[in-house]
């Protein structure tokens, strides 16, 4: 494996890792996590770094599989640039149901 796309996975890893200390955080509690600015803004940021890093794994082996490539780099470019349309709502759903599914894949990526 190129050493970039380990470095690529393995940044994925990590913030995969402040993610789910967030859901511990909130109790995996919406209400919680929607209460609390603080810990939306480190989501929103952690999802902009997975998006990056993504395009950038996608750049190095284009043939790498990730399913929902396409949308965690457009999540990326959405709170980036649209940042005022980004709802707590949104960033749960994701949490809850495409992280754990995404770092299921980088498992396998990384061989673990």
């Amino acid at each position: 494996m190129q050493p970039k796309l380990l470095k690529y996975i393995l940044d994925i890893e990590s913030v995969i890792e402040e993610i789910e200390f967030i859901k511990q955080k909130t109790q995996n509690n919406f209400k919680n996590f929607s209460d609390n600015i603080i810990l939306q803004r480190a989501v929103e940021r952690d999802l902009e770094i997975i998006g990056e890093a993504v395009r950038k794994m996608i750049e190095i082996a284009p043939n790498i599989t990730i399913t929902a490539s396409k949308n965690i780099i457009g999540l990326r470019n959405i709170i980036s640039h649209a940042y005022d349309s980004v709802e707590p709502e949104m960033l749960w759903g994701i949490i809850q149901k495409n992280i754990p599914v995404l770092a299921e894949e980088i498992r396998s990526l990384k061989g673990t």
